[in-house]
């Protein structure tokens, strides 16, 4: 092993930016292990008129992400992301209470629900920016009136989209899910972000090791 000539430095790392408060998907990033930033991105999230709904997520994701990039002055790699619940062609946004997440949920008792999750990644400083999506099916259980009312008072999904939370007790709502990520349904697919990371030129293995190595001198 070499040690570092007095005038050698290593290629400064990007600094990698969750934009997004979310703490489903701060939680989903924390699992790669690396350290990152939280930041707002401060956007109108309503849908357009007329827009489908997998356009919805893949345009708030690239707004969200190019709106912390923008405030972003040094070189810095973003990750903007949505999700938006479809339930053939009608958007299902996030309830806000308990009477909202139960009609949701009545709507969606025996029915398919596509959620389209986007994630947008950009870095500034070399013009990189792309967008992509993941997209999950979900057979949700022919659910009575009184069981939808239990499980919206146990678990209060009200900031979900879809008003159900497959990570915790909302499992029980469903009959099958159809997914090439296990964290799509959560908030962030971590799949498919951890390959728009690489390239943005971030490896998230290579970034570990060098944080793993010891200082030398």
């Amino acid at each position: 092993m070499h040690a570092l000539r007095p005038d050698a430095s290593p290629t400064p790392s990007p600094r990698l930016v969750l934009g997004s408060t979310s703490p489903y998907r701060r939680e989903l990033l924390a699992r790669l292990g690396l350290p990152f930033d939280v930041a707002s991105p401060e956007v109108d999230e309503h849908p357009l008129p007329a827009e489908a709904p997998l356009q919805t997520a893949l345009r708030l994701a690239t707004l969200k992400a190019r709106a912390v990039a923008a405030r972003c002055p040094d070189d810095a790699v973003v990750i903007g992301s949505d999700q938006v619940a479809d339930l053939d062609g009608m958007i299902l946004g996030k309830p806000g209470d308990h009477a909202r997440a139960k009609a949701q949920l009545q709507a969606m008792r025996g029915q398919t629900v596509r959620f389209h999750t986007a994630v947008c990644v950009k870095r500034a400083t070399t013009g990189f920016e792309q967008t992509q999506v993941s997209t999950v099916s979900v057979r949700f259980r022919a659910l009575s009136d009184e069981a939808i009312d239990t499980y919206l008072r146990l678990e209060q999904p009200y900031d979900c989209a879809g008003s159900a939370k497959c990570e915790g007790l909302g499992i029980v709502l469903l009959e099958r899910i159809d997914s090439d990520d296990p964290t799509a349904l959560v908030g962030l697919p971590l799949i498919l972000t951890t390959g728009l990371l690489q390239g943005a030129g971030l490896d998230v293995l290579a970034q570990l090791g060098r944080l793993a190595q010891p200082c030398q001198t």
